[in-house]
């Protein structure tokens, strides 16, 4: 291929094909560059279809309880199989959608392993085994992350579970030990739990969602155990081993747990082996790609983003900073990401959302600080809909009244959080909120309510 390229993205997940459409816009003859399917692991394997199965089992949960909303439901079951379908189905849909966005905008797609051979060119091997090298002015990396296990313990696709096989079982498993409780770790916990398996969850720290504030690390723990999860935290893990299709994990205590499936959830290892990052100037730190604050590498033609730089690893950061990248690349003016304004969420129910510094991050820093908190069970929404527990959690400034962090736990608090998003981005001080008006009955006033308690002012609790 003798054509040359303004930007060629290696890569196509949230960070890459929107890198690519963003480069697209500003005018830029752009190729992207895919070994497996538009859209990346997100789309395909992590955030689309597993909020698929998480809603199949919070229907499921939904309507086991049904008798207590005046429902009767009898012989009530799962079909494992078909909500397995539905979730894939939905992430092929999207697959196709991201297909017709980069047609759309007249972006090249090329399949295949790409690796770079210089600061300006990659080379493909294409499915068909033939090979093409092709150019660009500029280069966008935007190759993602794998799941990683833990030392001496290897992936079969049997017993022992990646996030992918545990979103594609064959049958739902009697029981299943999960290690590492962040977000993936108690989303399937969550979703295996209400399905009917007998769930323990193994966590190294001392509390479940260990980077989540404490307040919402107990709630979500008391919510596990609540649900007949064995919570098993402060606990390191000596050896893995399978015997006649079971698998017995060893702790470091010498106890020992014995289940029918694994999952390990240890987090994910960003794919920067194997991709040619020794023909280049690109630099490493940490086994993540070093990047300016506009994610430019230590070599001036190539960029990265996404779950090969610094973390937090989330799709959401990944397309932020593909617009950023782009915009860099193109000469036009685009502010840097500040950490602390990202947004996280964990899916599980309760759901779990939360934005800047925890409670006890703030005082390691030495901030002076006004804490607001306001249980979901005093509002009037959440009681009517059956989804009283957790809370709104606000955390201020005490003399800047600048919103240092937010956190919440609770039904459906992914859809809120990006309200403190918002305030934050716009310097929202703690009177702004407390003179805005939310509209009644609804799970927002929490928010409102969590604020006026940071003032001293809480009128329903």
């Amino acid at each position: 291929m003798n054509e040359d390229f303004d930007l060629l993205v290696l890569g196509a997940g949230p960070g890459g094909y929107v890198a690519a459409i963003r480069a697209a816009q500003l005018k830029m003859k752009v190729m992207i560059i895919e070994k497996e399917r538009l859209g990346g692991v997100c789309l395909n394997w992590g955030c689309i279809p597993t909020k698929s199965l998480l809603k199949s089992a919070d229907v499921f949960s939904l309507i086991k309880k049904a008798k207590s909303y005046g429902v009767q439901v009898d012989g009530v079951k799962c079909d494992l199989s078909y909500m397995v379908d539905r979730s894939r189905k939905i992430a092929d849909r999207l697959n196709k959608g991201v297909e017709h966005l980069l047609k759309k905008n007249k972006v090249e797609v090329l399949y295949g392993k790409g690796t770079l051979v210089s600061s300006n060119e990659i080379l493909v091997c294409k499915k068909d085994g033939t090979d093409v090298n092709v150019r660009a002015k500029k280069i966008i990396l935007a190759t993602g992350a794998s799941s990683r296990c833990i030392p001496g313990v290897e992936f079969d696709g049997s017993c022992i579970w990646s996030y992918k096989d545990a979103m594609t079982p064959a049958s739902l498993p009697q029981s299943i030990m999960i290690i590492g409780s962040g977000a993936i770790g108690v989303e399937f916990a969550s979703m295996y739990s209400a399905l009917g398996s007998k769930v323990t969850i193994i966590e190294q720290m001392e509390n479940v969602l260990p980077r989540e504030d404490l307040d919402v690390s107990n709630c979500m723990e008391k919510s596990l155990k609540g649900k007949g999860v064995d919570v098993i935290c402060d606990a390191s893990v000596k050896s893995v081993k399978v015997e006649k299709g079971r698998v017995i994990v060893t702790l470091a205590d010498g106890r020992l747990i014995e289940s029918e499936k694994l999952l390990v959830a240890v987090g994910v290892k960003p794919n920067v082996v194997g991709i040619g990052l020794e023909k280049t100037k690109v630099m490493l730190n940490d086994d993540v790609v070093k990047t300016n604050s506009f994610l430019q590498t230590t070599d001036d033609d190539i960029y990265a983003i996404g779950d090969i730089v610094s973390g937090p690893w989330v799709a959401h950061k990944a397309s932020h900073e593909a617009i950023i990248a782009v915009n860099k690349i193109a000469g036009v003016s685009s502010s840097s990401i500040n950490v602390s304004d990202i947004p996280s969420c964990v899916y599980s129910n309760p759901q779990v959302a939360s934005i800047g510094l925890t409670e006890a991050f703030a005082e390691e820093r030495g901030y002076p600080i006004d804490v607001g908190k306001f249980p979901l069970h005093a509002n009037g929404k959440a009681l009517a809909i059956g989804e009283e527990e957790g809370f709104v959690k606000v955390i201020w400034h005490k003399q800047t009244r600048e919103l240092l962090g937010v956190h919440m736990i609770g039904a459906d608090v992914s859809e809120l959080i990006h309200s403190a998003s918002l305030a934050k981005k716009l310097e929202t001080i703690d009177l702004d909120i407390a003179e805005a008006i939310f509209p009644h009955p609804t799970l927002s006033e929490s928010i409102y309510e969590s604020v006026l308690h940071s003032l001293g002012r809480a009128i329903h609790i």
